[in-house]
């Protein structure tokens, strides 16, 4: 008997269904029912052989299986360990920005650092070439700074023509010396107090004129203020040159101290108060000592002196003496060397002593036959210093103009300003 093909027995099943689907009659009906029954019936030998094991599926099969994958794997647990890789990835994202964005903050740290260095370097250091070197200083001929003595000033009582040298600034400027100062220091002190005050105005001097030295000329306790400045700044001085200055001290400075006892100490006193008690200083401040300075002018205290504050090597020392009371001086006023034409053009001309300086004067020539030439304060043995050029005819007062231009005396036409400026020139032409 001939079997039908098995494709044609499945493909009849599948007709019969799917013409009970399609039925009119009511799904719930008994006629349906028998009718679904008998259908079932027919067919049943039909339906129960099995499709062929190579049959393809229904087309339906294929989207209802894809659901169903999308389903199940959606109903699965998620496995930590598999979900892990893209977490790590996520954080490692993260981690590279955070990383980016911790270096770039010290990249940016690490820019505003080199700026702030690079702007405390331009703070501090000084460019190379933008700062032009200092100009050298000038060389000789030197600034003439004169030194005033005890109880002196630049300006007595306020009044301008009242100068300590007597109108010798403007002579000088008038006979072509460009540079001239007078600086003041304490009137009443001893000479290393006042000798730093005249290394201050040395040091003002010479940033003022630009010159390296300066020439120092000193009268009286003015000539030790001078060597004190040489001695620690022998740099700014070139010279040193000492008018009537004890470096020896003056046994007048023993008698005011009542050191030596003496008939004549109630006049002596008398003699200084009227040298010193007229006049007003502008310079008198709360550290003027009259004891101290006079102290300074002592025999003792000058051999002190001497020693703590000896010539400094490359400055040139000079020293010049006064005589008066018609004394000569001849062999005392012996010069070391040839004396200037300004001092030995007056060797034979003599000096009347100033009323008030007679009394020291007295004291001081050693009585009988005057043995000890001096100007009314200060020997001319004392005045000695360095290289001595001699002795010029005047008193103590006489040489520097006082009291206010007073002139020298009777017969006598040596000439105080005259004195400085030839002084000046020749120190120019010893190359200072």
């Amino acid at each position: 008997m001939h079997r039908p093909h098995p494709h044609a027995r499945w493909c009849a099943a599948a007709l019969i269904t799917l013409l009970a689907a399609c039925s009119d009659a009511p799904a719930d009906g008994p006629e349906s029912a028998a009718a679904e029954d008998t259908t079932q019936a027919d067919a049943g030998g039909l339906l129960d052989v099995p499709p062929p094991a190579d049959a393809a599926q229904p087309s339906d099969a294929q989207p209802l299986a894809d659901a169903a994958s999308t389903v199940d794997a959606a109903d699965q647990p998620v496995d930590a360990d598999a979900a892990q890789p893209a977490d790590a990835a996520a954080e490692g994202d993260t981690a590279d920005d955070t990383a980016d964005d911790t270096a770039a903050l010290d990249d940016t740290a690490a820019l505003d650092d080199t700026a702030a260095l690079d702007d405390t370097a331009d703070d501090t250091a000084e460019p190379a070439d933008t700062a032009p070197p200092p100009p050298p200083l000038k060389g000789p001929p030197y600034p003439i700074v004169l030194a005033h003595g005890f109880f002196g000033t630049d300006n007595w009582a306020g009044l301008g023509f009242a100068t300590y040298f007597y109108q010798v600034r403007d002579h000088l400027l008038a006979e072509g010396e460009p540079h001239v100062f007078t600086p003041a220091v304490d009137p009443f002190n001893d000479s290393i107090t006042r000798g730093q005050q005249l290394a201050a105005a040395v040091a003002a001097i010479r940033q003022e004129t630009g010159f390296a030295k300066v020439n120092l000329i000193g009268h009286s306790q003015g000539g030790l203020d001078s060597r004190y400045v040489a001695h620690e700044h022998p740099d700014w001085v070139a010279s040193v040159t000492t008018v009537s200055t004890p470096h020896g001290g003056s046994p007048v400075a023993d008698i005011a101290l009542m050191v030596v006892p003496s008939d004549l100490l109630q006049d002596l006193l008398d003699s200084l108060v009227q040298l010193l008690g007229g006049p007003i200083w502008d310079a008198v401040g709360n550290e003027t000592s009259l004891a101290a300075s006079i102290k300074a002018l002592s025999p003792a205290a000058a051999e002190v002196f001497n020693k703590a504050f000896p010539d400094a090597p490359g400055v040139a020392y000079y020293s010049i003496a006064g005589r008066s009371d018609h004394h000569l001086g001849l062999l005392a006023c012996g010069p070391d060397g040839d004396a200037p034409a300004f001092i030995d053009d007056w060797k034979w001309t003599t000096d009347a002593i100033d009323a008030s300086l007679s009394i020291t004067e007295i004291i001081l020539d050693g009585g009988l036959f005057n043995p000890y030439p001096n100007d009314g304060l200060v020997r001319v043995e004392d005045a000695k210093w360095g290289t001595f050029l001699g002795c010029i005819p005047a008193d103590h007062l006489d040489q520097i103009g006082h009291l206010f231009g007073d002139k020298p005396g009777l017969f006598n036409g040596w000439s105080h300003k005259a004195f400085y400026a030839e002084l000046a020139s020749w120190l120019h032409a010893q190359g200072y």
